[in-house]
C-alpha cells in the first residue's frame, strides 16, 4: 500500500471512530504535517439558521473569531462551493476577499480550502494554513482533494453529536419544567395520597402498570388523572421509554389528524415538511390522550386502527407505518352514555377501557388534603423563592370546609395564591380562598361563594361545569386567559376551557362589562 493509501486508510479510520471534532484535529493535524508545510488545520461548519459559520476545531489553536455571521446571498454563494467539494487555493486575504465569512479575520498566509459535503448536503469546509513563510504546492492541492471524503464524515458525525447533545438538553429541560409543573423533585416521586385516599387507585396501577393493556382514567377535571398515567408508565416495562401527553380537547378539529397521526410533506397546505405525530413520537413508550372523549368522530375510526393493528398512515401518505405505544387514556366525561346517545364509538370505547381506573374528586378524599397543601406550599416557596411555611390547623381547617370543584389542580392554585399574599411571611389561606375580607381596591381572587357550591341534586356534571366556569367568567367580566383571566382561575390551559366552552355551550361575551 502506497503513502496516499496509508493516508486514506489512516484518516478513515479516525472518521469510524466517531470522535469529536476538537479531539480529532490534532491527529489530523499530525498525519497531514508529514506531507504538506502544514502550520494549522481549522474545520468551519455552516450553519444555515443563523446563517453563519462556526470554527468546530482547530489545530493549534489561532486564536480566530469562531463564529462568523454571512449575509444571505453570500451564504449561499459560500454553501454553494462547499457542495461541490472543490479545493481553493488562495492567499488568506484573497480567499477572504471571494468568500467573505470562510476565513476568520486574524488569519494570514497561504491557505487551501476544501469543501465538505455528504450525501448531497454541504457541511463546510476544511482550512489548511501554511506555516510561515511557506506555500502550498501543486501536488499538496491534489493530496487535499483525494482526503476530504474522511473529514466530510468526521464533520457530519459532529453534527450528528450536537444535534444530539442539543435534543439532550431540551428533553431535560422538558423534563425539569414538567417536575416544577407537577411539583415533584423526581418523576419517580411518591404519590401524595397513594396510602391514604388514593390507595385503592394505586393498587390497581400496580396491577395493570406490567401489562400493555390500554388504561381509561375516569376523574372530573384538576383531580390528577396525569400523575396517574405517569406512575403507571414509570412501573412500566417502558419506563425507558417516552411518555407524551396530548390534550385532545385543545387540537383544534382541522388538525386533529395531522397531530395524532403526522402528514407528508404537501399533502396540505402549509405542510412544508414531513412531521411524525404522537403516535411515532410516542414509539416504545406511552402515549397519554387526556381528554379522549373530545376526539372528532372520524378520527375515533383512526384510533381504533392503531389500537387494533399497531400500524397507521400518516395524513396524505401511501405507506403504513407502524409503531409500538401503549395507550393510556383520560375523561372527565361518561363515556358510556356518549356511547348510547351515538357521540363516542362503541368499538373505540371497549378498546380503551380494558382497565378502567376511577380517580375519587379531592372531596371524596378530604384525608388527602393536609399532606397536598403542605406539599404544594413547599414547591410554591421553592419556584417563587420565598421561605416556606407550612399551613397550620386553621389554614387545614379552612381547606377541609371547601368543596374543592377544581379538584387538586384548584387546590395547588390556592396554596400558590397564600404563599405569594403571605410574601414568605405566612400563608394567607383565607385570603387565598377568599373567606377573609380584601384590603380595598384589592379585587378577589377567587369565584363568588355560590360558584363553589356542590351541585344540586340530580343537576348534570356538564351543568355543574357550566355553572363553575360562568363563575370564573362573571369574576374575570369574560376574560379567557391571561393572568387575570378565568383560565388562569380555574387551573387550566386557555384552549382547553375554550374548547370546553364551546361543548358546554358557554359565551364569555356574555359577561364582558
Amino acid at each position: 500500500m502506497g503513502t496516499a493509501g496509508e493516508l486514506a486508510l489512516a484518516l478513515w479510520r479516525e472518521a469510524a471512530w466517531h470522535s469529536r471534532m476538537e479531539d480529532s484535529a490534532p491527529r489530523v493535524a499530525a498525519l497531514l504535517r508529514g506531507r504538506l508545510p502544514l502550520g494549522a488545520l481549522m474545520i468551519r461548519a455552516l450553519d444555515p439558521v443563523r446563517p453563519t459559520v462556526v470554527t468546530v476545531a482547530q489545530e493549534p489553536p489561532v486564536g480566530a473569531e469562531g463564529r462568523s455571521d454571512c449575509p444571505a446571498a453570500g451564504f449561499r454563494a459560500l454553501a454553494d462551493w462547499c457542495a461541490g467539494g472543490a479545493v481553493l487555493h488562495e492567499a488568506a486575504h484573497r480567499l477572504r476577499e471571494r468568500f467573505g465569512a470562510l476565513l476568520p479575520t486574524g488569519v494570514e498566509g497561504d491557505v487551501l480550502a476544501g469543501g465538505l459535503v455528504a450525501g448531497g448536503e454541504a457541511l463546510g469546509a476544511v482550512l489548511l494554513i501554511a506555516e510561515p513563510g511557506q506555500t502550498f504546492a501543486a501536488a499538496h492541492e491534489r493530496l487535499v482533494a483525494d482526503h476530504l471524503g474522511p473529514l466530510a464524515a468526521l464533520l457530519r458525525s459532529e453534527r450528528h453529536l450536537r444535534e444530539l447533545e442539543s435534543l439532550r438538553e431540551a428533553a431535560e429541560a422538558d423534563r425539569r419544567s414538567l417536575l416544577s409543573r407537577l411539583g415533584r423533585q423526581d418523576i419517580a416521586d411518591t404519590v401524595v395520597g397513594a396510602q391514604s385516599g388514593l390507595k385503592a387507585v394505586m393498587d390497581r396501577v400496580e396491577l395493570v402498570a406490567r401489562a400493555d393493556t390500554p388504561v381509561l382514567i375516569l376523574g372530573e377535571t384538576g383531580s390528577g388523572k396525569e400523575v396517574v398515567a405517569r406512575a403507571i408508565h414509570s412501573r412500566s416495562r417502558r419506563a425507558a421509554g417516552p411518555f407524551l401527553r396530548v390534550n385532545c380537547g385543545a387540537i383544534p378539529a382541522g388538525l386533529v389528524d395531522s397531530e395524532l397521526f403526522g402528514h407528508e410533506r404537501g399533502s396540505f397546505t402549509g405542510a412544508v415538511a414531513q412531521r411524525k405525530g404522537w403516535f411515532e413520537r410516542a414509539d416504545g413508550g406511552t402515549l397519554f390522550l387526556d381528554e379522549v372523549g373530545e376526539l372528532p368522530p372520524a378520527v375515533q375510526v383512526r384510533l381504533l386502527r392503531v389500537l387494533q393493528d399497531g400500524s397507521l398512515q400518516r395524513v396524505g401518505g401511501q405507506h403504513a407505518v407502524t409503531v409500538d405505544v401503549r395507550l393510556v387514556a383520560a375523561t372527565h366525561r361518561d363515556l358510556a352514555a356518549m356511547v348510547r346517545a351515538g357521540e363516542f364509538r362503541a368499538d373505540l370505547w371497549y378498546r380503551i377501557a380494558v382497565f378502567p381506573v376511577s380517580l375519587p374528586a379531592l372531596r371524596e378524599r378530604p384525608e388527602d388534603i393536609p399532606a397536598l397543601a403542605s406539599h404544594f406550599a413547599l414547591q410554591a416557596a421553592k419556584r417563587l423563592g420565598l421561605a416556606p411555611q407550612p399551613p397550620r390547623p386553621a389554614d387545614l381547617a379552612l381547606l377541609g370546609r371547601y368543596p374543592w370543584p377544581g379538584n387538586v389542580r384548584e387546590l395547588a392554585s390556592v396554596m400558590e395564591r397564600a404563599a405569594i399574599l403571605g410574601d414568605g411571611r405566612s400563608l394567607e389561606v383565607a385570603k387565598a380562598l377568599g373567606s377573609a375580607p380584601e384590603p380595598a381596591g384589592e379585587p378577589a381572587a377567587t369565584p363568588p361563594a355560590g360558584a363553589a357550591a356542590p351541585p344540586a341534586a340530580f343537576e348534570t356534571l356538564d351543568r355543574a361545569m357550566a355553572r363553575h366556569v360562568e363563575a370564573a367568567l362573571a369574576q374575570t367580566h369574560g376574560r379567557v386567559e391571561g393572568p387575570f383571566g378565568a383560565a388562569r382561575l380555574l387551573g387550566i390551559n386557555p384552549d382547553t376551557l375554550r374548547a370546553r366552552m364551546r361543548r358546554l355551550g358557554v359565551e364569555p361575551r356574555r359577561f364582558r362589562v
